[in-house]
């Protein structure tokens, strides 16, 4: 099972996640304090846990669904790392820090704060 949490905020108006049965674990709503310009200061999350056959399917619904600029969506099991940017998709061991550190690069790029390129190791 893969765990994750989204920022509602970050989904295109209009767009929709209906091809992943997600399991919702929490929402919560809060003020964020390292939100970019770019970012509404308050941000809705939704904590869920995917099933591990739907776990590609899931990063391919979010790389179409994420806005630009600035917004990205992670989950994870024991063993592994999804990190979904619009159009584009990291897929890595836990522990790879080569990879994280691609995917971080990639973030910046997209100009997401620093504080905000924490996911899990």
């Amino acid at each position: 099972m893969y765990r994750g949490t989204l920022i509602l905020e970050s989904l295109k108006v209009g767009s929709s996640l209906s091809g992943s049965p997600l399991v919702v674990r929490k929402l919560t709503r809060l003020e964020v304090a390292n939100a970019s310009p770019d970012q509404p200061p308050v941000w809705s999350l939704l904590e869920f846990e995917v099933d591990d056959q739907q776990a590609a399917a899931l990063a391919a619904e979010l790389q179409e669904a994420l806005d630009q600029p600035g917004w990205y969506a992670d989950f994870h099991n024991d063993h592994e790392i999804f990190v979904v940017f619009p159009q584009r998709i990291f897929r890595y061991s836990r522990g790879d820090q080569v990879a994280r550190a691609e995917a971080q690069a990639h973030g910046r790029s997209l100009a997401i704060p620093e504080p905000q390129l924490d996911w899990t190791a």
